[in-house]
């Protein structure tokens, strides 16, 4: 129901400028997003404007001069680097006679190319369900209402009604087995702590490395491409990491500006591995010029799912592409590791990376346990005393 070609769309690209910060969005990172869609953009129209137009999200004059390099082109498809409204999105595909594509539905169009698990797929599926029900109605703008038979006389169901029930019963249905899925990820996340095993989570913006990354620590042949969102589905390896102890490290989906609410919500299951691990290593793309701001996006997304709490180390990746920046672990004021710079391609600083896992992860373990061990005397104790009295 929802494929599309992987490659082949003539795609024209729409970015406008806003003032305001919440509307802002980057060209270059967006024709990434195309790519990895499988459009080829054949133009971009660029414009700016204090808010978006009610209407047409731009003003009627810039969609027209859309209008017409879909016409030049013989475009496929136009792909706004915006959110729109269905209304907005309407009135667009009216206008263009084309198909219209806003942000979210790009990255939904990836993530549906991309899913592999079981899991994923069910993922990718409710989120575009959930993005498709506030937007049936252009569907079936033209459809009368349908005639009951003999005995059903009647106006009866709208065929936008019927679609909207039959959507309502198949994202019932998906949400009960992501329930049962969560239910058994839930259950081995209860056997890796009776076992007392330690879990370090690999997040990240989405194309820092993570997947090279988890390649050069545990071995494994995860599929790593230098393209956005090339990882959906969670990879877990039981890693070495010296003197004798393990962890388990786990690889996961990749974030962006502006993640869609629906995806965040889709992937929940998959993002607690996150929040309920022992230590976050936060893999950054040192050679990007918006690092700093890729940093507070993942941040924000990790409050959302509740993971903000959990102890997390910051690695610069490709360090390889910098020029006289060697690998290095940096440390704050009371010699605590908050930073250490590695390149996954050359191998470079990943064996100071081990250590530095066995430091963070054994010293927290210890941590814990002490405390555990002081409650358990104390509860000891104070019970001891009722018991005397």
């Amino acid at each position: 129901m929802f494929d599309r070609p992987r490659s082949g769309e003539r795609a024209i690209l729409v970015h406008l400028k806003f003032p305001q910060e919440k509307n802002r969005e980057e060209l270059d990172e967006f024709r990434e997003l195309v790519s990895s869609a499988g459009a080829i953009p054949i133009a971009v129209v660029k414009g700016s404007r204090s808010s978006p137009h009610p209407r047409y999200f731009v003003g009627s004059g810039k969609a027209e001069e859309i209008r017409i390099a879909v016409e030049e082109h013989n475009a496929d498809v136009v792909l706004f680097n915006h959110e729109l409204t269905p209304s907005q999105e309407r009135n667009l595909e009216e206008l263009l006679k084309c198909r219209v594509l806003d942000r979210t539905g790009v990255i939904l169009d990836i993530f549906a190319q991309r899913a592999q698990s079981h899991e994923g797929k069910l993922q990718v599926e409710l989120a575009q369900l959930k993005h498709l029900s506030t937007r049936l109605v252009r569907g079936w703008t033209h459809l009368e209402r349908q005639k009951g038979g003999i005995g059903l006389r009647g106006p009866g169901e709208t065929q936008l009604e019927t679609d909207r029930r039959l959507l309502g019963v198949r994202i019932k249905t998906i949400k009960k087995r992501l329930n049962k899925v969560q239910g058994q990820r839930q259950q081995g996340r209860r056997n890796r702590k009776r076992r007392d095993a330690i879990t370090v989570s690999l997040v990240g913006y989405t194309n820092a490395g993570k997947s090279t990354l988890f390649n050069r620590i545990s071995g494994a042949g995860v599929l790593a491409e230098d393209k956005l969102f090339a990882t959906l589905d969670p990879t877990m390896r039981r890693v070495d990491i010296g003197q004798g102890e393990h962890i388990v490290l786990a690889d996961t989906v990749g974030f962006i500006r502006h993640l869609p609410h629906d995806l965040v919500t889709a992937f929940h299951s998959t993002l607690e591995e996150t929040r309920e691990a022992d230590l976050l290593l936060h893999v950054v793309d040192a050679s990007s010029e918006r690092r700093d701001e890729n940093i507070d996006s993942v941040n924000i997304v990790l409050d959302k799912i509740g993971a903000d709490e959990v102890t997390q180390v910051i690695v610069y990746n490709k360090i390889d592409m910098l020029p006289d920046t060697p690998a290095r672990v940096d440390r704050d004021e009371t010699g605590k590791v908050w930073r250490i710079w590695v390149s996954a391609v050359t191998g470079a600083g990943i064996d100071d990376l081990r250590k530095i896992l066995h430091e963070v992860c054994y010293e927290q373990a210890d941590k814990y346990q002490q405390q555990d061990s002081f409650e358990f005397e104390e509860y000891d104790e104070h019970d001891s005393r009722n018991m005397a009295g």
